[in-house]
């Protein structure tokens, strides 16, 4: 597999930052999360920006590579499956995420707060697993 270091080190690094500022917050007892706008709203924007890094990184792995072009922001890690990067079962979890990512950006005012917190008690080890993922089958390759 082909692909541009200094990019996937560049969109890893925005990740990385993403996932500390979404620990600082999941680290909050929840009703002082839920009663502060200013960290549910960090929580909303740190999530876009780990979930469009994460889709990114794995646009660029797809173009430079000339794999089938994805539908959507679900259907890259779908792609990224098909190449052998990731499980059916990973995949699913990684594609929730994408179209959770579309509920953030397009209805943001409809999604529940406790929600947000009850992902950032759990969900976010997806991401910190895709890194992982992702970077032990780069080096294989």
């Amino acid at each position: 597999m082909e692909y541009d270091e200094e990019k996937i080190t560049k969109l890893s690094s925005e990740l990385f930052n993403a996932l500390r500022m979404l620990r600082e917050l999941s680290e909050l007892p929840k009703d002082e999360f839920l009663s502060n706008p200013h960290y549910v709203a960090s929580a909303k924007y740190f999530l876009i920006v780990a979930i469009e890094a994460a889709t990114d990184i794995c646009n660029h792995i797809i173009s430079r590579n000339k794999l089938r072009v994805p539908e959507d922001y679900a259907d890259t890690f779908r792609v990224m499956k098909e190449a052998g990067f990731f499980d059916d079962e990973f995949a699913e979890r990684l594609m929730r995420m994408a179209r959770f990512r579309n509920r953030l950006v397009h209805i943001y005012w409809n999604v529940d707060d406790e929600l947000i917190y009850e992902i950032l008690q759990g969900d976010i080890e997806d991401l910190e697993e895709f890194i992982d993922r992702l970077m032990g089958n780069l080096r294989k390759l």
